[in-house]
């Protein structure tokens, strides 16, 4: 994917996995980017991978469920970068269980952070006429008696996704989301689980036609193309990166 030079984005959740993933997508392809995350670490990692590759690159530490963070973030890398053309939210609680606690992440994080940060864009993306990818995932198209509050949360994502589209479109923003199937990385959930729970890992490598998991990378090239020009009369719309898995 080309065409995003001179091109400012943001990802929320951008140090690890699919948004580092994104992240390093949107840089080859010419834009400045800017990321935010928690751990230190990884996010000047992935800040310094994305400065290799000669584009602007901004990062900053925030908690993504804390509202005063997660707008002083993109009031932060709006600034660095000159402006916001894309916004990727990306970041995810990883609350999974019906419990107070992980209903609590999924809604604060998952919902409440793309909520917060797309507000603080809105002012930016409306004078670029730029676009929102929003990250959610197939948990949200079916019922789950593993990951039940998840699931809601990534439901609730697609919901909010046509609104947001549907309120955005006047002023010439586009709203689209990328649903990943199970992804496999280093230091990632499902590369745990193929020790920690390989009768899991093997239902669900089962569960998909073309026999194994997907990469970040396989997401990144659709956020991308969903934030591209050549996306231009694509809105409100959800598409699944799964390689077949809910097919199954």
């Amino acid at each position: 994917m080309t065409g995003f030079a001179g091109k400012r984005v943001l990802v929320a959740g951008g140090s690890k996995g699919i948004g580092r993933s994104i992240a390093i997508g949107f840089a080859k392809a010419g834009a400045a980017v800017s990321v935010c995350a928690r751990g230190a670490a990884a996010l000047e990692a992935t800040r310094a991978e994305i400065a290799a590759l000669g584009v602007t690159a901004h990062a900053a530490s925030a908690d993504l469920g804390v509202l005063a963070e997660v707008t002083g973030w993109v009031e932060e890398a709006a600034a660095a970068l000159g402006g916001i053309d894309v916004l990727v939210n990306n970041a995810s609680g990883f609350g999974s269980r019906d419990t107070e606690e992980d209903w609590a992440k999924g809604l604060n994080v998952d919902v409440m952070a793309t909520v917060r940060a797309s507000r603080a864009a809105t002012p930016f993306l409306k004078q670029s006429r730029g676009s929102i990818v929003n990250v959610t995932s197939i948990s949200g198209f079916r019922p789950s008696l593993r990951t039940p509050a998840y699931a809601a949360v990534k439901a609730l994502l697609v919901n909010y996704t046509q609104s947001q589209a549907a309120a955005f479109a006047p002023d010439g923003v586009r709203v689209n989301a990328v649903a990943p199937g199970s992804i496999e990385f280093p230091g990632g959930s499902w590369e745990q689980r193929r020790t920690s729970d390989p009768d899991l890992y093997n239902r669900i490598l089962g569960s998909i036609p073309f026999g194994r998991l997907g990469t970040p990378e396989e997401v990144a090239e659709v956020a991308l193309f969903l934030a591209s020009d050549a996306a231009r009369w694509v809105t409100g719309q959800t598409i699944i990166v799964d390689g077949g898995q809910m097919l199954g």
